[in-house]
């Protein structure tokens, strides 16, 4: 049996691992495909590269108590084989709901902490989160 495919107006979740904090991420973010072959209910199947949308593409702003003083650092997602198809319409694979996957927080500015001796960068350069798609799609499958 195939997974649910993913489409636009369905959403990828990333979750960032406490203390840190990425309000960019803290709600569902909205995804939009790029298949032009693929409908589903009239909506794009999203393709490999869909799964990370403009919105969050930039560098996010974040902080890790007690480093209050924000920082900045971009995300970089790691697909599962079972978030992928096998078969592959204008030759990139479709994204398919899958299992859970992991995502990255690249710190590019490290956010800091104040101390009376000056601030302190947070030391912690990549934060390994966990990511996974929520859709609507309940009937179309891929196999």
């Amino acid at each position: 049996m195939g997974d649910f495919v993913i489409k636009t107006g369905d959403q990828i979740q990333i979750t960032v691992p406490p203390p840190a904090v990425v309000p960019q991420l803290a709600a569902p973010v909205p995804l939009t495909g790029s298949s032009t072959d693929v409908l589903i209910a009239g909506s794009a199947a999203c393709l490999q590269g869909d799964e990370l949308p403009p919105s969050i593409q930039g560098p996010l702003m974040y902080t890790s108590p007690p480093y209050v003083t924000p920082g900045t650092g971009a995300i970089q997602i790691v697909l599962a084989p079972s978030n992928l198809t096998a078969t592959t319409p204008n030759g990139k694979p479709v994204l398919l709901k899958g299992q859970t996957f992991q995502a990255m927080f690249n710190v590019q500015s490290p956010a800091m902490m104040p101390t009376p001796g000056g601030p302190q960068p947070d030391p912690l350069m990549v934060k390994t989160c966990t990511a996974q798609f929520i859709t609507t799609n309940t009937t179309v499958t891929a196999s």
